[in-house]
């Protein structure tokens, strides 16, 4: 009985690896990106591709581990809900209200040390933050918060 139950879970386990999650690898730059319409600095652009863009952009840097199934479904429903909450790619899409209400969650976040999550640096030593690194994101964020909430 335990080994046809054994041999029931390695087939759906083989058979799973066959189903694979859409990614988020768009060819072309996105007209509606952060960086076509406001100011971001080369240093703030470097840390967002090497932090954020990850879950927050059309642009995934997909690890190996996302080819075995059901990590990779696991880890496009975090991308897309990261999307979701605020993607850089989209950036222009959104309302005024919007845009500003998401920068200043950038710096919330970015501030309490919620973002990037700790489950993600865990594994992507990389994208931990400097104290310096933190600063520069959080005042660029404010200022571009303040920035779109004096547009018309």
């Amino acid at each position: 009985m335990k080994k046809k139950i054994l041999l029931g879970l390695l087939s759906v386990l083989v058979l799973i690896q066959f189903i694979r999650p859409q990614r988020n690898q768009f060819a072309n730059a996105s007209s509606n990106d952060i960086a076509m319409h406001y100011q971001v600095p080369e240093n703030i652009v470097g840390i967002l591709k090497r932090a954020c863009y990850d879950c927050h952009s059309n642009y995934t840097a997909y690890p190996w581990y996302t080819n075995i199934q059901p990590v990779g479904w696991w880890l496009q429903n975090h991308i897309n809900e990261g999307k979701r909450e605020l993607n850089f790619s989209e950036f222009a899409t959104y309302t005024r209200k919007r845009k500003a209400h998401k920068m200043e969650e950038v710096a919330e976040m970015v501030e309490k040390g919620e973002m990037p999550l700790s489950s993600y640096t865990w594994i992507h030593k990389e994208a931990i933050l400097t104290k310096e690194e933190a600063a520069a994101v959080i005042s660029w964020a404010k200022d571009l918060q303040k920035q779109i909430e004096q547009e018309p």
